[in-house]
């Protein structure tokens, strides 16, 4: 081999090296960004979709009685008129 090709072979493979590897943007750093967008997606989607299941329960609290009936006695131990709360205590 001539001096004049391994010079070309070093030089072609220290590029591909600095490509794969080197710079501010390399191809590892670009992947690992590629998967934390990906991931970024997915937690934006499920959030969206949370977003969505509250709404319809702040919804529900301010439009249905029976859902404001239930949290009020749930919550706040709230009883009608002539209702008699009873609880029971276990022995721990």
């Amino acid at each position: 081999m001539t001096p004049a090709r391994i010079i070309a072979a070093v030089m072609i493979l220290g590029g591909i090296a600095f490509g794969a590897l080197g710079g501010e943007y390399s191809t590892l750093n670009w992947w690992t960004l590629r998967k934390q967008v990906a991931e970024e997606r997915g937690a934006v989607e499920r959030l969206r979709v949370e977003v969505d299941s509250l709404s319809g329960v702040a919804k529900a609290l301010e439009t249905d009685p029976a859902v404001q009936e239930k949290v009020a006695r749930e919550s706040f131990g709230m009883l009608r008129p002539g209702e008699i709360e009873y609880r029971v205590e276990t022995g721990r």
